[in-house]
């Protein structure tokens, strides 16, 4: 399987449903599992973020309930369809203010944001190696590249793991969230016991590293290279 799956989908894979959002897989046979996820703020309107397209896009969106208002980019890999989304539905692409080199690589108006995602209820937060979003109203966190569940974030029992260069030094501030759900940009999310997943994670970032760096190691760098180039 490709670690990226550049072609147009063909379908997709629904991997997160919850009261107010959805999450889909527009590529499921591909090894990252690139996760978009279509959001309703807390003023109404649907967020999609960091979204790829795919077939019957508005079916699920339908499942939502409410028009697009905004797209989302929250780590500079993921470009992904946010232009190609932002023209169909005629919304801004929101991007945080410490993103650079965004802009020449979109083709829709950008909205640049430092504390709040507009007004869709999330507050942004940078970390060394991501930026994150985090909503108290329905304590939902979502993580693009640093926390995922696919095969290579993992080792044994995690149900969630950190990148591999986070294991080093866990972010500190993570441990401030307490989230009921936890969204990623790469794997399904943990929609049940979240917080005691993340803190599994956080906790045995450092003693598993090494285990992580033999079975996950040279997965992860072939995938970040791959996302790099593109």
């Amino acid at each position: 399987m490709p670690i990226f799956d550049r072609t147009e989908s063909k379908n997709h894979q629904v991997i997160d449903r919850w009261d107010g959002g959805i999450g889909w897989i527009a590529h499921p046979d591909e090894d990252s599992r690139r996760a978009s996820h279509a959001v309703v703020g807390d003023n109404g309107g649907v967020w999609l973020i960091d979204p790829l397209d795919t077939p019957d896009l508005d079916v699920l969106l339908d499942e939502v309930g409410e028009e697009v208002v905004g797209i989302a980019i929250l780590s500079e890999l993921h470009i992904r369809d946010a232009g190609i989304l932002a023209d169909r539905y005629g919304v801004p692409v929101f991007v945080p203010e410490e993103m650079d080199g965004i802009a020449e690589r979109v083709e829709a108006p950008i909205e640049r944001c430092s504390e709040t995602l507009g007004d869709s209820g999330f507050r942004i937060h940078r970390f060394e190696y991501d930026t994150i979003a985090y909503r108290d109203s329905d304590r939902t966190l979502y993580v693009p590249d640093l926390l995922g569940t696919v095969s290579f974030y993992t080792v044994g029992d995690e149900r969630i793991g950190l990148f591999l260069l986070g294991r080093i030094s866990p972010p500190k501030d993570l441990n401030d969230f307490v989230p009921d759900r936890i969204l990623v940009g790469h794997g399904a999310g943990i929609l049940t016991d979240a917080s005691a997943a993340l803190t599994d994670a956080l906790r045995g970032a450092r003693r598993r590293f090494p285990r992580a760096l033999l079975t996950n190691g040279l997965k992860q760098m072939r995938a970040t290279y791959t996302a790099m180039k593109e």
